[in-house]
């Protein structure tokens, strides 16, 4: 990596790394870290829009509206600014534990491409032969006959065609819409029938509440104010009873620079956040243990498929051990504590009240291991009451203020489809548990930590007023894809330099090539990441896929993070 001048750093990267950093080591000499845009990736990035451009965070977010679209927030330096606390929290951590680590390194780019590790295995897992026509567009927000939009959610088909039936649509055309709106969290689109629309466009927004209530079908009403909801931290991590001090593990060899190396965790997730929560504190040198249900996680068998495993479940759970319990049987329950006995870190994502019915939260196993760190990663934690919402990316995303801060001024507000609270939640979880163990090294006692995807989304910086874009703030369409302008071709008075022909007549390399004569900087749009394996410019960012290992494994990002 290259030094970059001061104001030209990613400053909303370095400001949440010193912010999350502060909260799990308030009274510790700060571990020098270090974030730039581009990392290990060869490309000319200088701020938040040329790394969503080049890495593909516009490609993802813009599917469901129909063609690349930015973010309208600073969401790749956020994620960023997590991973920068999370290594040098790491470095604290692996100081306390004997290991002569200094300082950290990682970027925006690298953040970019953490949050779209999902979206580059299933786009890399697929033969282009065997390629399924891309999704049409369509978010799932619905508009009442009143005006009001809506945002709603259900895990359980069942419920989602009683909501359906019960405003007089044939179960049939009910089905119909289940598959878009269930695979959305995969696609990042969700063309539902226009039917539903249509219907749901005929129904006033107090009907639609009602009926939602009556199915068991939660619903958010899509506010246009992006401020956050001001109050949750984080996390909260409350300490428990002392414990006996555990013997420091200090990795041998090849391992002298994996942090929590030793160590293990045990997780019971599932989905994106919680499996996040668990992949960053393997990349770190810990070892995971994964507790499924008999038969394994149904989504092992969510296309597309690298081998016999799902690509996308693949890219966030390979390299954990997997052990089978059933949580309905007292065999089951006491598989789990008989492994959070032996464990650093039990980490469930589990709807709330379920760890107590099932005596498993912090108490009852912290009874067995006193210095267990016990971490939950909820949608809202006790932010809603003892009845929330169901607690998925979009709702909380809605709940935030984030649906409307992600879209510019004179859009419908609408979540990404992009699963932008799931990745920020896991991050936030994986810090939790880094700060926990931090202050076990110190004080010899585990912790009952909590975080929610509502308090991740809280990090992302936003403006009181959505911002008003114009023209120069979208991507311009060329004869083979899309170029974004950079800063100052975006704020420079007047118009483009003339350009030798029609912007859609050029190619993006010659487009970027004129501006570029003319002393303004452009990226192309990445919106093939199918291609960024074989990309040289992402040969130290992306690992390609390994379709003959065993078990087969998907193309990812690399690990964040360089340690030294």
């Amino acid at each position: 990596m290259t030094t970059t001048p001061t104001a030209l750093r990613p400053q909303v990267a370095r400001q949440v790394a010193a912010r999350l950093l502060h909260r799990a080591a308030p009274d510790q000499e700060p571990v020098p870290y270090e974030v730039d845009w581009a990392g290990p990736v060869r490309a000319e990035l200088t701020d938040e829009r040329s790394v969503q451009a080049v890495c593909g965070i516009m490609h993802v977010h813009g599917r469901a509206t129909g063609g690349p679209l930015p973010l309208a927030v600073e969401y790749a330096s956020v994620v960023a600014g997590a991973l920068a606390a999370q290594g040098a929290t790491a470095v604290l951590l692996a100081r306390a534990r004997g290991l002569a680590l200094s300082t950290v390194r990682t970027s925006v780019a690298q953040g970019a491409l953490v949050a779209l590790t999902q979206y580059l295995a299933a786009a890399t897992a697929r033969h282009p032969d065997d390629a399924e026509p891309p999704e049409r567009p369509g978010t799932a927000t619905l508009v009442s006959a009143d005006g009001v939009r809506v945002e709603i959610e259900t895990l359980d088909p069942d419920a989602w065609r009683d909501f359906w039936t019960r405003l007089g649509l044939p179960a049939g055309t009910a089905g119909r819409g289940w598959r878009p709106f269930q695979q959305r969290f995969a696609t990042a689109v969700c063309p539902l029938p226009s039917a539903l629309r249509a219907t749901a466009a005929g129904t006033p927004s107090t009907v639609l509440r009602a009926v939602a209530e009556a199915t068991g079908v939660s619903l958010l009403v899509v506010g246009d104010d992006p401020a956050p909801i001001s109050g949750p931290e984080p996390w909260t991590l409350h300490p428990t009873a002392p414990a006996p001090r555990r013997p420091r593990t200090r990795p041998a060899g090849g391992t002298a620079t994996a942090p929590l190396h030793g160590l293990r965790v045990v997780e019971s997730t599932r989905r994106v956040q919680g499996p996040l929560a668990g992949h960053l504190l393997r990349l770190l040198g810990a070892e995971v243990v994964r507790i499924e249900q008999p038969g394994g996680d149904p989504m092992r068998w969510l296309p597309p498929m690298v081998g016999e495993c799902s690509a996308r479940f693949a890219a966030l759970n390979a390299g954990k051990r997997v052990v089978e319990a059933d949580f309905t049987t007292p065999a089951g329950r006491a598989t789990v504590r008989e492994l959070a006995a032996d464990a650093d870190v039990f980490l469930h994502n589990w709807a709330p009240g379920r760890a107590e019915r099932l005596g498993l939260d912090a108490p009852a196993l912290t009874a067995d291991s006193p210095g267990l760190v016990h971490a939950w990663a909820s949608g809202f934690g006790s932010a809603l009451g003892d009845r929330p919402v169901l607690g998925t990316d979009y709702l909380a995303q809605v709940h935030d203020g984030l649906a409307a801060a992600v879209r510019p001024a004179g859009t419908p507000p609408a979540p990404s489809l992009m699963t932008l609270t799931d990745v920020l939640g896991g991050l936030v979880c994986a810090q939790g548990v880094l700060a926990a163990l931090l202050a076990r090294e110190r004080t010899g006692r585990g912790a009952r930590v909590e975080s929610s995807l509502a308090s991740a989304a809280a990090l992302v910086p936003r403006p009181a007023r959505r911002a008003r874009w114009t023209p120069r703030d979208l991507p311009l369409p060329t004869a083979d894809g899309f170029v974004y302008l950079g800063r100052e071709a975006r704020s420079r008075p007047g118009g483009l330099p003339r350009l030798p022909a029609p912007g859609d007549t050029l190619t993006s390399a010659e487009l970027v090539a004129h501006l570029a004569s003319s002393g303004l900087s452009a990226v192309p749009v990445r919106t093939d990441l199918a291609a960024l394996p074989q990309d040289p410019d992402f040969r130290s960012a992306v690992l390609p896929a390994e379709p003959d290992a065993r078990p087969p494994v998907p193309a990812r990002p690399a690990t964040p993070w360089e340690f030294v």
